[in-house]
């Protein structure tokens, strides 16, 4: 009896019934800072909101319905969204200061976008002629440098097998002994390129179905194929950078009315991709007709 005496009961533990003021308190602060931000957005610097709707509206050649809570942003059904990126003179709420003044902006970006745009070019020509200096330093080591005829185009750097004796005999698909020759001494160049390589392959205008093939565009596809089996076997050139086209008889290097044209004319093209965009690929030509560097003379000879 002593010993339960002695002991004591644990009393129940006291329940707190105030807690939701914690939950209470934090949806106050929320509501505050909710009203807080409501009322900064509320706060419109009025003259700035104009001036950004004029600008906008301006440079994108429409009236400001939108942003005037209009429920269109075209002024009559059919019209078209945007016919121009020019300042209007519709544009009656901009000063004729800061209209003349974005005038100006835009015209100056896009001069020097597209000054930007044909310095790339130049640069990306002038490293194709590098490409190909070290191309005809590598074939006049071994006396063929008559064996190949390059252009730059807006494709990129075409390298022309032309010599009679190199490509192939009429109605095959094999490349000569020197031919062969060709190709293993341009190789080391193309494999040390990161470009990718397109190689074409071209018959001759002459009106005489080929002996082996259906046409002359399985003549002339069996023959870029066979330039790239080269590349591509012998030198380890990876398959994922060429790719093998045919275009027959359509592509003549030269006119196919002048003297000895079909023995150049049945050629194989390899072609060194450039890896411009298409807007700027498209100055390359622009950019080679007006150089008259002494390499790019050689390149057209």
């Amino acid at each position: 009896m002593a010993g339960r005496k002695g002991k004591r009961v644990p009393e129940e533990e006291h329940e707190n019934h105030e807690r939701w003021l914690v939950t209470y308190a934090d949806m106050v602060t929320l509501l505050m800072v909710l009203f807080i931000v409501m009322f900064a957005m509320s706060s419109v610097d009025q003259r700035k909101f104009h001036e950004l709707k004029s600008g906008l509206s301006a440079g994108f050649g429409q009236p400001s319905a939108m942003l005037d809570g209009g429920t269109s942003l075209l002024e009559e059904p059919g019209s078209a969204v945007a016919d121009s990126i020019v300042p209007q003179a519709q544009t009656a709420e901009m000063a004729p200061e800061t209209r003349d003044e974005v005038s100006l902006a835009v015209a100056d970006n896009a001069r020097l976008e597209q000054q930007r745009k044909v310095a790339e070019a130049k640069s990306e020509v002038n490293r194709l002629k590098e490409v190909l200096e070290r191309l005809y330093k590598a074939l006049r080591a071994h006396g063929l440098e008559d064996d190949v005829k390059a252009t730059i185009d807006d494709r990129g750097l075409v390298v022309s097998l032309v010599s009679r004796h190199v490509v192939f005999a009429p109605n095959v698909a094999d490349l000569t002994a020197r031919g062969q020759l060709v190709i293993d001494t341009l190789a080391p160049v193309l494999k040390d390129l990161p470009d990718k390589l397109q190689i074409d392959g071209h018959t001759n205008q002459v009106k005489v179905k080929p002996a082996l093939y259906p046409t002359d565009w399985e003549l002339s596809a069996a023959r870029a194929v066979t330039v790239l089996r080269r590349l591509g076997e012998k030198w380890r050139i990876p398959g994922a950078r060429m790719t093998a086209s045919a275009f027959g008889h359509e592509r003549p290097l030269i006119d196919p009315s002048k003297p000895g044209s079909q023995a150049v004319n049945k050629r194989v093209d390899i072609v060194i991709l450039t890896a411009l965009p298409a807007e700027t690929r498209e100055l390359i030509s622009e950019v080679v007709d007006s150089d008259t560097a002494p390499a790019a003379q050689g390149a057209s000879s």
